[in-house]
Formats: C-alpha cells, sequence, structure tokens
C-alpha cells in the first residue's frame, strides 16, 4: 500500500458541528484547522468558515508552531457549525530513505539523556512522558517488553522505528468505536485493537518508554486511492500517524523527523496532509472549548480530501 510519491494540489473540506440540547451563551474556542507549511508542503488557501459569526477570532502560531485560530462566541445559540477548507500541494519528503544506514537507537537515545553543560536537544520534550501517553503506568510494561522486540542492541533506529511501525499494523486490529477518546493506552494494548489515534498513542510510548523521542501528527489523508490501491483507512475523517526522531538518516529532513503511519502501514508521502505536531491527541485537537450553558450536546464531523 503506497500514497502519491509526486507533488499532488489536493483540496480538504472539514466539517464540524455541535448541536447543543440547550442554548450556549458564552463560548470560547481553539481550532487547529490551518494545515503545516513548510518546503514539502505549501498551502495555497485557507478559509474558516464559523457559524454563528464569532464576535472575535484570533490565528496564532501555538508552542510546537501549528496554526491555530481562538474564537469567541457571544450570541447564544444551540448548533455550532465550524468548516475550514484548504488547498494544500503536498510533495513527499522522504525519496531516497535509507534506514540501514541511520545510527544505533542507543546512540540516538543517549542525544537525548541530560547531561549538565551538554547541547541541548529540542527532540527531548518529546521523550517525557504526555496526559494521554504516560509512564511509569500499570498495564505498560508490556509495551516496554513488545517494543524490546524491534530495538536489538546496535540496530539503526530508523530501521528500527519502521520495525515497530509494521509489528503494530500487523498485530492489532484497525476498529471503528472500539475506543474512546479518552480510553486508557493501556487499555488499547491488552485488547489489541483500537482506531488511528490509539495506533499513533502506542507507537509514540513503545519508542518513549526506550528514552527514543516521537510526537504525534494530525493531519488528512487522500480520500481516493490511486488506481489498483484499497482505500486508506482513516481517509474520511482527521488522520493520525507520528514522527520519531532519527537525525542523521539519509532521506529524513534535517530536522530528523521521520512519519510514519502504523495504520496503514506506510512511510507518509505526498497523500498526507499535516495540519498540526504535538505530545499526543490533547495538543493538538481539531476543535475544543469552554462553554457556558448547552447541556448535553452531540458532535458530528466529517472530512473530505480530493485532487485539486
Amino acid at each position: 500500500m503506497s500514497t502519491p510519491a509526486v507533488p499532488v494540489d489536493l483540496v480538504v473540506v472539514h466539517d464540524t458541528r455541535c448541536d447543543y440540547g440547550a442554548p450556549v451563551a458564552h463560548a470560547h474556542h481553539a481550532a487547529h484547522l490551518r494545515p503545516l507549511e513548510d518546503d514539502a508542503q505549501q498551502l495555497q488557501a485557507f478559509d474558516l468558515l464559523i457559524e454563528p459569526a464569532p464576535a472575535q477570532c484570533q490565528g496564532e502560531v501555538d508552542a510546537f508552531g501549528n496554526g491555530r485560530h481562538r474564537f469567541e462566541l457571544v450570541t447564544p445559540h444551540q448548533v455550532l457549525h465550524v468548516r475550514s477548507t484548504s488547498r494544500v500541494n503536498v510533495a513527499a519528503r522522504f525519496g531516497g530513505l535509507r534506514p540501514e544506514a541511520s545510527p544505533a537507537w542507543e546512540t540516538v537515545r543517549e542525544r537525548l539523556r541530560y547531561v549538565p553543560r551538554a547541547r541541548f536537544e529540542p527532540a527531548v520534550e518529546f521523550v517525557q512522558p504526555s496526559p494521554y501517553v504516560p509512564w511509569p503506568e500499570p498495564g505498560l510494561a508490556g509495551l516496554w517488553a513488545w517494543a524490546a522486540a524491534s530495538l536489538t542492541p546496535g540496530r539503526p533506529v530508523a530501521e528500527a522505528a519502521l520495525d515497530l511501525m509494521r509489528r503494530l499494523h500487523d498485530e492489532w486490529a484497525y476498529r471503528p468505536r472500539s475506543t474512546e477518546v479518552d480510553t486508557a493506552l493501556a487499555t488499547v494494548f491488552a485488547q489489541r485493537a483500537g482506531v488511528c489515534q490509539d495506533f499513533a498513542h502506542l507507537l509514540i510510548g513503545a519508542c518513549r518508554l526506550h528514552g527514543l523521542a516521537a510526537r504525534y501528527v494530525s493531519g488528512y489523508l487522500l480520500t481516493e486511492p490511486q488506481a489498483g490501491q484499497p482505500a486508506l483507512l482513516g481517509a474520511d475523517a482527521s488522520h493520525a500517524w507520528v514522527q520519531v526522531w532519527c537525525p542523521g538518516t539519509p532521506g529524513v529532513p534535517a530536522d530528523g523527523w521521520l512519519d510514519l503511519d502504523p495504520t496503514n502501514r506506510l512511510v507518509p508521502a505526498a497523500g498526507h496532509i499535516r495540519v498540526a505536531v504535538g505530545r499526543d491527541f490533547g495538543d493538538v485537537t481539531p476543535l475544543r472549548g469552554v462553554i457556558r450553558g448547552g447541556g448535553t450536546h452531540s458532535l458530528t464531523v466529517g472530512v473530505t480530501t480530493r485532487r485539486a
């Protein structure tokens, strides 16, 4: 299974609708919906529609370098509709990848350990535990042992990371609605089933438990597969995958981050659009907020990604 290797223009429409059981009098929301921009991903157009119209809406850059919009609603409402439309040119970033030529994973781990007066590595932030990937944690000792089978002595870090991705895909079942947003990682590990968010958190945890840096990526997939290829899982919703820090690996950008999609068992190419990166899902939630009123509510989300 693969995604396009040549640059493509993609259009993404992301619709979110919240229906409330009672009027919301006042609300503050934050949205991670604007795709990232770099040499391999160029944002050609972006539009954000919010109904009812916000009293104010401000774009900003968060602590991880992601585009984020904050908006305030003061008009009483029982329905919130947020639609983002993005047009993005995406190119593959890992042409010429040679995982066998990356440094040994123990060497990378040592670079991420604290040593007085040694050079600070920014990637160390993504070795630490986070709310959705906690450690030490009862029930995750098995994840450490499971990962150890791929992290054999002296093995190149990118080669080990690819092996972890493939094993995770092969040994866990992709099962929609088998977990909730707040399902504990230990539960996902034990039941051997989950969705893309769970696959990402498991791979991140497997790396961090062994001292390697890994971060969560939210984004989108090209909905229509290439001729003769099966549709990618998770294509009609926000998708999630992982970046593992593999510095000095041929074919990996200078920042050292290698993208891996364990849900689809591949290295993302031009069919994956990156929206935001963080420690885990909590840092890059597409839409979250604080409201006064509302009562019970239901959430409906739809995503369509197509060639321009």
